[in-house]
């Protein structure tokens, strides 16, 4: 994943700066349309000493948080902007926030999302809009919509609703901090928030830190797309050349201006990633090693979460909690393990959104897998002649391993044949043995470490 300044289209800001006031304005514009979501108490995540709590914006009108930026800056347009109908682009929730005001308020949309959007929020979408939304599927990327719902602006003039570099809809984003105090009665000692183009958690710190100075802000963001990070070690936003979109929610490749000019004014540190090192970066930078995290009172991070851990999450939230989170709704919950949290802190958890395709769950559990040291795949060189699979049955394999995939891949010679072998292990401790027992066989054997192109290609 390379980093590579590009020109990126102009975001026009509207309306008052970011600010408390501006964000208890719009907890008022907006209460008739968002749902007071709940806040949880979590025993299973609070089991390390912190006392977790999620706030549930999987349960809101939409399905998640997106909503409350989008309806807040519709709701501030003039007669004459509604008239000309609005544009937007969307990884698929800002899109159901937008297609949901628009039915409304009875507003034409046209809404762009890219084509990686999975099938599940487009029918939302296209359900929450009705007539009044026209759905346009562009690009892979975020920023590829984007740039065409830009396009789409500039030669028709509507009115443009972004999805999180705008005051407005960072203010109706950071409404989500005013229910929680109101709901704890407090301010949190720390509240973790996922990152994708950084409105949500610049709203949200806004307000927070607007009440308390001692309030530690973390943002979490998918490993496959760190913009934030990079933007704070740049000094400024810097487009990725590549992402994973598989947290379609947060697969950003250049963050909001606003999200990181509010955590940069924070002094927002960030934890250490390879594509970082690319980048020349500012006396003010704060890089610390990846690993474990100790937020002390009144700091502000950033760190990363690899993709199978969110996937390790989702299932953990669905098997115990019964929540339904998309990637992008479990990213918070994923961090908690790598966070060192005082017993005695009052820790919330943003579980975005709960709009998740039932289709992916066969990848989501696959990366969770590989990720918990359970899944491995590996190349190997069978002779062919009878009995050989039962030896490798027999003589490889222990007794609470299991074969999940097996595939010849290409026949070299009339004496052997190499077979594409996944291999789900009862432990993760069982990899060891595996290959000590793989050693001693008369079959050549090669792992495939995930992340190398022949385990991408094959896998």
């Amino acid at each position: 994943m390379a980093v590579v300044s590009t020109h990126h289209v102009p975001v026009h800001q509207h309306g008052p700066a970011l600010s408390l006031d501006a964000i208890e304005a719009a907890s008022e514009r907006i209460a008739d349309a968002v749902a007071r979501t709940p806040l949880e108490a979590c025993p299973r995540l609070s089991g390390s000493g912190a006392q977790i709590y999620l706030k549930r914006e999987d349960l809101q009108t939409v399905r998640s948080y997106k909503i409350r930026g989008a309806y807040n800056v519709m709701a501030q347009l003039s007669a004459e902007e509604l008239s000309r109908g609005v544009v937007a682009a969307s990884a698929g929730n800002h899109a159901q926030g937008v297609a949901f005001a628009c039915k409304s308020m009875k507003v034409p949309g046209r809404i762009y999302v890219p084509t990686t959007t999975p099938k599940q929020k487009r029918d939302r979408i296209a359900w929450h809009g009705g007539d009044y939304v026209e759905l346009k599927a562009i690009g892979e990327t975020y920023d590829a919509a984007a740039a065409a719902a830009q396009a789409d602006v500039m030669s028709t003039g509507s009115a443009w609703i972004h999805a999180f570099d705008d005051p407005r809809t960072a203010a109706g984003q950071g409404t989500i901090a005013r229910e929680i105090v109101e709901q704890l009665g407090r301010v949190p000692d720390v509240v973790v928030a996922p990152v994708g183009g950084g409105g949500c958690l610049a709203g949200m710190a806004t307000y927070l830190r607007g009440l308390s100075d001692e309030v530690t802000i973390i943002g979490i963001e998918p490993t496959g797309a760190v913009s934030l990070s990079a933007a704070l070690v740049n000094g400024g936003p810097v487009t990725l050349d590549e992402i994973d979109p598989f947290v379609d929610g947060a697969a950003v490749k250049r963050i909001g201006t606003i999200g990181h000019q509010v955590m940069s004014e924070l002094g927002a540190s960030v934890s250490d990633h390879p594509i970082l090192a690319g980048i020349t970066a500012t006396p003010a930078a704060r890089i610390i090693p990846d690993g474990p995290v100790s937020p002390t009172p009144g700091t502000a991070h950033i760190t990363h979460v690899d993709e199978g851990a969110i996937c390790s999450a989702m299932l953990e939230l669905y098997q115990n909690e019964g929540i339904i989170a998309e990637p992008a709704g479990a990213l918070a919950v994923a961090a908690l393990d790598k966070l060192r949290l005082p017993d005695d802190a009052v820790v919330v958890c943003l579980v975005s959104g709960g709009n998740n395709d039932v289709s992916r769950y066969g990848e989501i559990i696959e990366r969770s897998l590989v990720h918990r040291g359970l899944k491995h795949y590996f190349l190997v060189d069978f002779p062919q002649e009878p009995g050989a699979l039962r030896r490798f049955l027999d003589e490889v394999l222990g007794p609470d391993d299991d074969i999940t995939l097996f595939e010849y891949v290409k026949r070299n010679n009339r004496e052997t044949g190499a077979a594409l072998v996944g291999v789900e292990l009862g432990s993760p401790d069982g990899l060891g043995a595996l290959m000590d027992r793989m050693a001693r066989s008369r079959l050549h054997c090669e792992r495939l470490e995930p992340g190398s192109p022949a385990y991408e290609y094959l896998t």
